[in-house]
């Protein structure tokens, strides 16, 4: 799908794009490949020299910390463009928690304590053996409330009478 932002593409991020799809083929790890073989079979003609050494190491120390900046060139479009896509999702969704839209906006210690919460939820889906009823974060935490308060109801003897149900249709 061409758009015209499509047009707007600096020449860096095109050169960047092209070539990490030419480097990641098949004739290209041949190519590479035949290279290394050609240089291994010239080390008897030329003695294993030092120069003989030299020019391969030299040529794949250059090669790499190019390929390194031009890959992670496509990595951090692919990942922002992945990063929106699932954004829409979310922002999409009725179910969703709209509170993960912007998750990577957070530090790694903001992350971890969601992390430990959904691993909370996943425990206590296990132990209700309703690991697919859960869905969001709002939802879990509106969930994780009720079952404190039926909790207090049951430490002042005050038996439970209103069963709560989790049906994904309703909610």
């Amino acid at each position: 799908m061409k758009t015209e932002s499509s047009k707007k593409k600096s020449f860096f991020e095109i050169f960047a794009s092209r070539v990490t799809q030419i480097t990641g083929s098949t004739a290209a790890f041949l190519i590479a490949f035949g290279i290394v073989g050609a240089w291994a079979v010239c080390g008897p003609i030329f003695g294993y020299s030092e120069t003989w050494q030299l020019v391969i190491n030299t040529g794949t120390t250059i090669i790499t910390f190019l390929m390194v900046f031009l890959i992670q060139k496509s990595q951090n479009k692919d990942s922002l463009a992945l990063q929106l896509k699932l954004n829409e999702l979310l922002a999409s969704s009725k179910l969703a928690s709209n509170r993960l839209v912007d998750i990577e906006d957070l530090t790694e210690e903001e992350m971890l304590v969601i992390s430990r919460y959904y691993s909370k939820l996943n425990e206590l889906a296990k132990k209700e053996k309703a690991l697919h009823e859960s869905h969001s974060l709002d939802e879990a935490k509106e969930g994780h409330e009720y079952k404190i308060r039926l909790k207090g109801k049951a430490k002042k003897g005050k038996p439970s009478t209103k069963k709560r149900t989790r049906n994904p249709k309703n909610i």
